[in-house]
């Protein structure tokens, strides 16, 4: 079945529910980093992800046994993703804003572009690799008005973590999209938070100390990141990348810096410059742009016989998934 570039109001809700809810996580971590420390955050932020995540697997009632090539692959996915990359986010946002980190992780589509264009047989289409540019171009002013003009300064720890957080990121999605061939965008997710979870288990004398003394806003907001951005989100985006390439969905959370930039405004009192704005629209008109895909007919004939039975396989999938 040829790849095509219309995306289902389906999909497009997906997509878009996901980047709102990523977007508002870099606001609550900012939030709740001065009572619950990273690792902490993250074990109880995947608690409450897997327990939410368990009762829509009851109600769902599917499951498909994974295959032992599928079960390295969620080992992967699930600690890079859900374990590193949610620790060393909450350490990053210790000392950096939410929209300065939004923008340092932004970098993560581009590693996933180039990732799924080399190992998962993608390929780097023009408007792919067009959009791209754009939109790192518009990272770029939104980190240095960030900077510059922010009012604030750049941790060199904090700018590592956000950086690692990146790479965690790509990492996780790779091993994801292979996955999504045959499981359900549901079990995959489930089974990935539990596996975070488990990694996240050292930090657990951490978390019951901390939570302890927490206030009930920042318990609130450990509660909230397990059950929006983490259970429905990440299941949302697994819906989503089961239906289409994964350098393309990718380049899409470049939405995400401009959003938390405004929240951040709204939450904190961070105001964004002239220079920001206009590194924001530039993200937005990258993530245009690469959905100007080819067409069908040459994308189809450039795909490799995997990707191809991949799009075939995951079609016809339906959001119960």
């Amino acid at each position: 079945m040829p790849t095509t570039s219309r995306l289902s109001p389906a999909l497009l809700a997906a997509i878009g529910f996901t980047i709102l809810a990523w977007a508002s996580a870099f606001i609550v971590i900012r939030g709740t980093a001065p009572e619950i420390g990273g690792g902490a955050l993250a074990l109880g932020r995947l608690a409450a992800g897997a327990l939410a995540l368990g009762v829509l697997m009851l109600v769902m009632r599917r499951w498909v046994r994974p295959t032992a090539r599928e079960w390295a692959l969620l080992l992967l996915y699930g600690v890079s993703w859900f374990g590193a990359y949610n620790v060393m986010l909450n350490l990053a946002e210790h000392t950096l804003d939410a929209g300065t980190t939004s923008m340092i992780v932004g970098v993560g589509p581009i590693l996933l572009a180039l990732g799924a264009g080399v190992f998962l047989g993608e390929g780097v289409p023009r408007w792919l690799a067009i959009g791209t540019g754009v939109a790192f171009l518009g990272v770029l002013l939104i980190g240095v008005s960030a900077s510059l003009f922010g009012g604030g300064h750049l941790d060199l720890a904090g700018v590592l973590w956000a950086l690692g957080s990146a790479v965690t990121y790509a990492i996780g999605v790779l091993a994801q999209k292979p996955v999504l061939r045959r499981l359900p965008a549901l079990q995959t997710t489930f089974l990935g938070c539990v596996i975070g979870m488990l990694a996240c288990l050292p930090f657990a004398g951490q978390l019951a100390q901390q939570a302890a003394s927490a206030s009930p806003a920042a318990l609130l907001g450990v509660a909230y990141l397990g059950v929006v951005p983490t259970a429905l989100a990440f299941t949302t985006w697994g819906y989503a990348l089961s239906r289409m390439p994964a350098g393309r969905l990718g380049i899409s959370t470049y939405a995400v810096p401009p959003i938390a930039i405004l929240a951040g405004w709204a939450a904190f009192g961070e105001i964004p410059t002239v220079l920001a704005v206009v590194g924001g629209a530039l993200c937005l008109l990258g993530v245009a742009l690469s959905r100007r895909g080819e067409r069908p007919r040459a994308a189809a004939a450039s795909a490799s016989p995997e990707v191809a039975a991949s799009t075939s396989g995951t079609a016809s999938a339906d959001m119960s998934e």
